[in-house]
């Protein structure tokens, strides 16, 4: 009986470490599908009741992150269907962002904390027009429609910003 309670100290211990590992990314995705700082939590925190009752079921040959995402946008989904809202997103857009996600993973556990200060460093790269996008719409969590506003452009364009901010800001880190 001690043993099994060691056993699922361990197993607690390694997913709270892998939880702790994965947790602020998971908001940042989160927080990219909902646009809001509340629902993102809650989704986050709803997906790892879920992670930890499904433990069983995870391919230890996968990537743990990625698993982490598809429960994450699987809560998103049932949120969006419960709500009645419609999804926003196509599959194409839901499978680029796992892509980004994948990359800032890899740059994070490559780069620690210091991907965070190059990051910095490469903001700061950026064209004007870019910085702007990327502080309203990250620094300041401001949606789509305020940042547009604060900035005085239009949705698209500012959609657009973001995209080529993303890209360069991508391109900058792995130049480094």
């Amino acid at each position: 009986m001690e043993a099994l309670a060691i056993m699922n100290e361990t197993k607690q211990q390694t997913f709270a470490g892998l939880a702790r590992l994965h947790h602020r990314e998971l908001l940042v995705y989160a927080r990219a599908l909902t646009r809001e700082d509340h629902q993102s939590r809650d989704i986050v925190q709803e997906s790892f009741v879920t992670a930890w009752e499904n433990m069983e079921r995870f391919d230890v040959t996968r990537d743990f992150g990625s698993w982490l995402r598809g429960i994450v946008r699987n809560k998103w989904r049932e949120t969006m269907r419960r709500n009645n809202k419609q999804i926003a997103l196509e599959d194409d857009a839901l499978e680029s962002m796992e892509a980004e996600m994948l990359t800032w993973q890899e740059l994070r556990q490559d780069g620690g904390p210091g991907v965070f200060i190059r990051l910095e460093d490469c903001v700061g790269k950026l064209p004007e027009a870019l910085v702007g996008a990327v502080k309203s719409f990250y620094y300041e969590g401001c949606s789509t429609d305020e940042a547009a506003e604060q900035l005085d452009i239009g949705g698209a364009t500012l959609r657009k910003r973001l995209e080529r901010a993303r890209q360069a800001l991508r391109q900058c880190l792995q130049t480094k």
